[in-house]
């Protein structure tokens, strides 16, 4: 039996250890690969029409999805961390899917991610749904967990020794552990941290290989999810109320941390238009920058951005951060 994952939203941080659940309960598992312009349309066509570029895509990836496979995987994310939650859109994303895409109905698998405290959404009671349409047993679930959560453990240690998400996706794999673990370029002539939810940054199509243009114009590169979760909410602890979003508060506290970090040169944030979360996220970091010292520049992505503005902004940023950086030098600083 064949499930589709879709390769859009948290598929960039989950999806070794949902590929690893499924796999050992003996599903094929489809990857609806990295998005082109065909699967944004098919999205933009069934989806609201004013609704994020990010949910679009993902609904094109279950259109996707289901051409290719019996079941696609559509999790509801409630919450990871207590008293935090997610957007509203994924809350109710399986609702949206089914209210809009045609066929779906009898063929989505979601199930509820409402945990207390566990990044690794790997409690047996989370997949109870599939105890429910396939007949597997708990000790079936816990075992596929089991393994699950030690792969995404591993992946886990692939972020924090540096590699960003997609590295650490192609070394999951290509089962490339040992020989990636700690493989990370610093030889750039700058070092930018890229901040952004991982399917703003990571979608190839969406934000034009952000990583890969900086890379190219010898850029070093940090992002928040190689910032260990506790070390994120420890730079968090000056204010006095957290926000609402758990992956917005990991998103703003690697900030204050890369802030702090004197190999960074400057921040980019990368964020999708009409995202209300990231509205706050976005003038936190401006502020703090500010504070710092240190360059800060905003990047906002939709289905119409086009890749000349893209690349003119980006050029801009770097080559200020790298004159900057020279003058220091000759100044002695």
């Amino acid at each position: 039996m064949k499930i589709a994952i879709p390769h859009a939203l948290l598929y960039y941080y989950y999806f070794p250890l949902w590929d690893t659940l499924f796999k050992e309960l003996g599903f094929e598992v489809v990857d609806t690969g990295i998005t082109n312009k065909d699967i944004l349309d098919k999205g933009s066509k069934a989806a609201v029409s004013d609704i994020c570029a990010p949910i679009k895509i993902f609904t094109g990836h279950v259109i996707e999805g289901l051409e290719k496979a019996d079941y696609v995987f559509v999790p509801r994310f409630a919450r990871i961390r207590k008293p935090e939650y997610f957007c509203p859109k994924f809350m109710g994303l399986p609702d949206i899917i089914e209210g809009t895409v045609e066929g779906i109905y009898g063929r989505i698998i979601s199930p509820i991610i409402n945990e207390k405290n566990n990044e690794d959404i790997s409690s047996p009671k989370t997949y109870d749904v599939l105890t429910d349409i396939f007949g597997f047993s708990h000790r079936e679930i816990r075992l596929a967990l089991k393994k699950a959560e030690e792969v995404f453990l591993r992946f886990k240690n692939l972020l924090h020794s540096g590699l960003s998400c997609d590295k650490a996706l192609e070394s999951y794999k290509l089962q490339r552990w040992e020989k990636d673990l700690g493989k990370v370029k610093k030889d750039g002539e700058v070092t930018i941290a890229v901040l952004g939810y991982v399917y703003d940054v990571y979608d190839s199509f969406i934000s034009m290989d952000i990583i890969k243009k900086l890379e190219a114009m010898n850029v070093n590169i940090k992002t928040f999810e190689m910032v260990p979760i506790d070390i994120a909410y420890e730079n968090l602890r000056h204010y006095r109320k957290r926000l609402f979003w758990t992956f917005s508060n990991r998103v703003l506290g690697a900030g204050l941390f890369y802030l702090k970090d004197t190999e960074v040169d400057g921040l980019i944030h990368v964020t999708a238009f009409g995202c209300g979360p990231d509205a706050i996220v976005g003038r936190f970091l401006q502020y703090e920058s500010d504070v710092a010292g240190k360059p800060f520049t905003t990047l906002r992505v939709d289905e119409h951005t086009g890749e000349g503005h893209m690349i003119t902004r980006l050029e801009a940023f770097v080559d200020m951060l790298k004159r900057k950086k020279w003058a220091s030098v000759s100044r002695g600083i």
